[in-house]
């Protein structure tokens, strides 16, 4: 498998990555935790190194099922989640975005509990907060990679002007960019 450094920064992922949101949650029913696992690890046999996630996923099983599918192979894989989603009180849909520096934290810690981590490999925020200055979203990363709970700082569908405030603060080590293609 080849592999793809990420940025200017020393994070090296295989070229090919799985993401693993509809493992339990999106595209129809959550599948067999068994059958995912095994998946996850052949991946993990074939040469894939980088994993996505995120807490929002499930709610949180995404990331249970990484921690546990992962846990042999800790410091052989980068394990990429996010934040800035704010949980439904009443247990709906995770519709409201939350990138306050006090939630970023709070998230961390679930996450790092949740995928069995003592550190974050790559901590994206999954969408512009726009209730919420980047400067102070890069600050709070920033503060988490000091305190190494965090490794390298990401931003998703985020803007180029975005990306260069985020950047002035923290290194953006890499951007999550989505395409919908449709066929007519």
């Amino acid at each position: 498998m080849q592999k793809r450094r990420l940025g200017n920064s020393n994070l090296e992922v295989s070229a090919l990555g799985l993401g693993c949101m509809g493992m339990s949650w999106s595209y129809g029913p959550p599948k067999d935790k068994p059958e995912m696992i095994a998946l996850i690890r052949a991946a993990v046999e074939r040469g894939v190194t980088f994993f996505d996630t995120a807490e929002v996923y499930g709610p949180y099983t995404n990331e249970e099922l990484l921690g546990e599918a992962l846990g042999p192979f800790r410091g052989q894989v980068v394990i990429a989640t996010k934040f800035g989603w704010e949980g439904d009180p009443n247990g709906g849909r995770w519709t409201a975005l939350n990138s306050r520096p006090e939630h970023i934290r709070q998230v961390a810690e679930g996450s790092l509990k949740r995928l069995g981590v003592e550190a974050i490999d790559l901590f994206y925020q999954h969408r512009v907060d726009p209730n919420v200055a980047i400067e102070e979203v890069a600050g709070a990363v920033k503060d988490l990679i000091r305190q190494g709970k965090v490794k390298h700082f990401g931003l998703s569908e985020a803007g180029a002007a975005t990306v260069r405030r985020a950047h002035a603060v923290q290194p953006v080590t890499a951007e999550r960019v989505f395409a919908v293609v449709a066929s007519a």
